[in-house]
């Protein structure tokens, strides 16, 4: 009976807040942060401050995946809940905000609800079907990885003042549902987070956006 008991109690798995103190953990929530900062700023309509709040969201996010790779004595369910919770903040990163932006830079005009239904349908099709089947061949991603929504959406709009505010909205619908298409596409990219001279190019890529954002704040 005392044995039963000891392996009961090696069972019961930790408690909830303690993978709060998990360093890859605690950078999936700074990235979460950062993509509540994104969705803020747009609903406020400061798209400078949003894209500075997107482009941030996507560093932390590789960064978990770095720290994790380099981390000794991690668990089977250290990974596993690190996974999951990497999951959960995808789809709010790289589908709601993309969806939230779409939809206020269309003030919200019920044409733009389709578009952003769409961002966020195909962002949770990906991760399903990603947590479903992994990499394939174990080295590339079935379809456009999500972060790259966020990369690419950062950079569309460093060119907003270029056009007027209708022509720009339209721009930004059609770049929101092709970036949908290309994420539940059949096409096969490549893991870039998993390399280290791509994971300094994101880096001086975020610190330079966050600069130009910045200074048009200013």
């Amino acid at each position: 009976m005392t044995t039963k008991n000891a392996d009961s109690q090696e069972l019961q798995p930790k408690s909830i807040l303690s993978y709060a103190k998990d360093l890859p953990n605690i950078c999936s929530l700074l990235g979460l942060a950062c993509t509540l900062l994104a969705i803020y700023f747009s609903v406020s309509g400061l798209y400078a401050a949003a894209m500075i709040g997107m482009i941030w969201a996507v560093a932390f996010d590789w960064a978990d995946g770095l720290i994790a790779r380099k981390m000794k004595g991690r668990t089977g369910d250290d990974r596993i809940f690190g996974g999951q919770l990497d999951v959960l903040i995808d789809i709010v990163s790289y589908g709601v905000t993309p969806a939230i932006l779409l939809l206020s830079y269309g003030n919200f005009e019920i044409a733009y609800l389709l578009g952003a239904f769409l961002i966020l349908a195909t962002s949770a099709l990906r991760l399903s079907y990603f947590s479903t089947f992994g990499l394939a061949g174990g080295t590339k991603y079935t379809g456009l990885a999500l972060d790259n929504n966020n990369i690419i959406l950062v950079f569309i709009f460093l060119f907003e003042g270029l056009f007027s505010h209708g022509a720009f909205s339209i721009i930004v619908y059609a770049s929101v549902v092709g970036l949908a298409a290309l994420n539940v596409s059949q096409i096969k990219t490549p893991k870039l987070s998993g390399n280290p001279i791509n994971v300094f190019i994101l880096a001086a890529y975020t610190l330079a956006i966050t600069a130009i954002y910045g200074w048009m704040m200013w």
